[in-house]
């Protein structure tokens, strides 16, 4: 039935694509139903058709497997698939919201817009040679084609309610079959696309890139190139950093990895050869891979974030201008549709999520800098929608811990810079390397150092300096036994790779002030003036100088910093230790590419949303000196205990103070007196001087 239905999609577009192109070369025809649509029409309907029909070419040709088709026809597949998003033909693409509303007007081009995002996103099905995620987008496409030619055969034009209800019945009809290939992805090794290239491929050869579907750049072909120049004892040393982490994750936690049968793998294309390895490493924990795409479609795109392995970007802006188009269809009814949908999906696949393990992420580092221009053609999430997607958000996390249980898994994150990031490259290479396996027992025992002094403090005052605004004081949990517990976590490196920064959970009430960082990268996106305003934990205000109006900045703080909620708390508080790392950033001015993994170990940072110990809060953590650390929950999260639906907000971002705007950091005590821990940039607390030395 499959087949049959790619087949009858196949034919006709080709038959469609003939007619709407006939013009252009020629050709004599009698009148069609493509004489039926005006020329902008036609237009659209032949940019989409063309690459359905490059995308029915590539099926027959590689019939025997990507592996069998040339390198050369590799590439030139890879250049025709994404020529169309890419920034030089972007502004006449069907696929920029703002092209097509001056074709087609304002709404409909926000729909048109849209549609193309969707068809191209089945680009990387053709190579999976998932047929069934092909024919929908096919049949989607044949769908909007018979609905404006039927308008223009009896004499109108199609409607935008019209065009839209099709997008609608789309998403909501097609919410299991999505749903459970999502689930299927996450949890069953036996969907192994990505794996079977990662461990057949010749390494040597960095065209084996293409198989992927994915855009390549040289960026990613000068990447898989370096990395397989490496040594294999440095090879062994990031991948043993990277696997040895995860697995530490388990133990610092008192979790059983010996019950888990699967980890999810995440990386950007080029860094084979280490997951290659570490996929070698982790089945001798007794854990087989499993490795899936970030997601492209309306059902599983998260908004620029990329979950998953993943190629080059071929243009941020067209991320960013789609970000949001689950607002022309989002309401209620779809969104209990597609939780439903998820929780069947999760329970069809519940004995392979019940020993999933979690995700072990590497990730890249030093694309250029990218501030999105806000298109008003762009679709945007309305209140209520954002309300909704907040509930899914919500509702979907709990879903997915019920199965995947947040108090047996856990991850592991390690970060390292792409041949993107300059002429420098190799040598920050190395040098994150030298970062990423710094020795964890001198971190350990200065950290332990700065622990003792913070445990004497009800609260933390921190200050800003020069241009900086910062004025914040963040309130600590109360120790009921001073000598077996603690408020901090002395972080090494394990699941957070690399070492240094100790973290808490503050306590909510008492925690007021204002954070302000003059610049910083978050997710990609930069943010100018970057001011947040807490008052008992709660963010009450917020703002950055980014665009011109008030609005535009306020909104986007809200879209990608609090995730459309309308307030998040201060989840964690921490103290960045890893000098070097600082250090390094500046000497090759790459501090504003550096990966929040990183970038939060180069001084304090604050993370809005959930605390650390998110669906783990009621498991023992103990620091190497064999104390408990007691701040895992603060007044949000311990609701889980009555209703749990209140108690998380699954968004966790980290805003770090750079030393260099850092006036002073200093724990006060209850009797009013404080101890100085840094001091105009540099740690001034006796037996923290180490860590001095790395700032020059």
């Amino acid at each position: 039935m499959l087949w049959e239905r790619l087949s009858l999609a196949e034919d006709r577009i080709r038959e469609l694509y003939r007619e709407w192109t006939a013009k252009d070369t020629g050709t004599s025809l009698e009148k069609t139903e493509s004489a039926l649509l005006p020329q902008g029409w036609s237009d659209y309907m032949a940019a989409q058709g063309k690459i359905f029909c490059l995308l029915c070419d590539i099926r027959k040709e590689a019939k025997e497997g990507m592996e069998k088709v040339p390198a050369e026809r590799l590439k030139c597949w890879n250049r025709q698939l994404y020529e169309d998003i890419l920034p030089e033909q972007y502004e006449r693409s069907y696929a920029n919201p703002a092209f097509a509303a001056g074709c087609f007007g304002s709404d409909m081009g926000k729909l048109l817009s849209a549609y193309t995002a969707e068809f191209r996103s089945a680009i990387p099905y053709v190579f999976e040679r998932n047929m069934q995620e092909l024919v929908i987008r096919m049949e989607l496409f044949l769908e909007l084609y018979s609905c404006v030619a039927a308008a223009f055969e009896e004499g109108g034009e199609p409607s935008v309610d019209a065009v839209h209800d099709i997008l609608y019945w789309y998403a909501s009809d097609y919410s299991d079959v999505e749903a459970e290939q999502r689930v299927a992805e996450m949890v069953d090794e036996r969907l192994d696309f990505a794996l079977q290239i990662l461990l057949q491929a010749d390494l040597d050869q960095p065209e084996y890139l293409y198989r992927y579907g994915e855009y390549i750049t040289d960026n990613e072909i000068r990447l898989a190139s370096y990395i397989n120049s490496l040594s294999q004892e440095t090879i062994d040393l990031i991948a043993d950093t990277f696997t040895e982490g995860y697995r530490m994750g388990f133990v610092n936690t008192g979790k059983d990895l010996s019950r888990k049968k699967t980890v999810n793998i995440r990386y950007p294309l080029g860094f084979e050869r280490v997951v290659r390895q570490a996929v070698y490493q982790f089945q001798l924990m007794g854990l087989e891979p499993v490795i899936y795409r970030a997601g492209s479609s309306v059902f599983r795109r998260q908004g620029t974030n990329k979950v998953g392995y993943y190629g080059a970007n071929p243009n941020q802006q067209y991320d960013y201008d789609h970000k949001e188009d689950e607002a022309l269809f989002l309401d209620g009814q779809l969104v209990t549709r597609q939780l439903e949908c998820l929780q069947a999906a999760f329970e069809e696949y519940k004995k392979q999520a019940y020993v999933h393990a979690g995700p072990a992420v590497i990730e890249g580092f030093g694309e250029k800098p990218f501030t999105p221009i806000v298109k008003p053609e762009a679709n945007v999430l309305s209140e209520e929608q954002q309300k909704l997607l907040v509930k899914y958000r919500a509702r979907s996390g709990r879903i997915t811990n019920q199965y995947i249980k947040g108090e047996e898994r856990s991850f592991t994150i390690i970060a390292f810079p792409i041949p993107e990031i300059g002429e420098q490259f190799e040598e920050i290479f190395e040098e994150t390397v030298r970062i990423n396996t710094l020795d964890y027992q001198t971190y350990q025992n200065i950290q332990q150092t700065m622990i003792d002094a913070l445990d004497q403090a009800k609260e933390v005052h921190i200050a800003g300096c020069g241009i900086n605004r910062t004025e914040m004081t963040v309130a600590l949990a109360e120790l009921k036994d001073a000598a077996h517990e603690t408020k901090f976590e002395n972080c090494v490196a394990d699941v957070n790779i690399p070492v240094g920064e100790v973290f808490t959970s503050p306590k909510l009430k008492g925690t007021n002030g204002t954070l302000h960082v003059s610049r910083v990268y978050l997710r990609e996106l930069e943010y100018r003036d970057l001011e947040l305003v807490f008052e008992d934990g709660m963010v009450v205000s917020y703002s950055c100088g980014n665009f011109a109006g008030k609005v535009e900045n306020e909104k986007y703080i809200r879209d990608n910093v609090l995730f459309h909620y309308d307030t998040l708390p201060l989840g964690e508080f921490a103290i960045g230790t890893n000098t070097t790392a600082y250090t390094a950033a500046r000497k090759y001015d790459i501090a504003g590419r550096l990966p929040i993994l990183i970038a939060e170990k180069t001084g304090p940072h604050f993370a809005v949303g959930d605390t650390c110990y998110s669906h783990s809060e009621d498991i023992q953590v103990f620091n190497p000196d064999g104390k408990e650390i007691i701040a895992r929950d603060n007044e949000i999260s311990i609701l889980r205990k009555e209703d749990d639906s209140k108690a998380y907000f699954h968004c966790h971002t980290d805003i770090t103070l750079p030393y260099d705007e850092l006036g002073v950091l200093e724990a006060v005590k209850e009797d009013g007196s404080r101890i100085k821990i840094i001091e105009n940039g540099r740690f001034v607390l006796p037996g923290c001087e180490a860590l001095n030395e790395a700032l020059v």
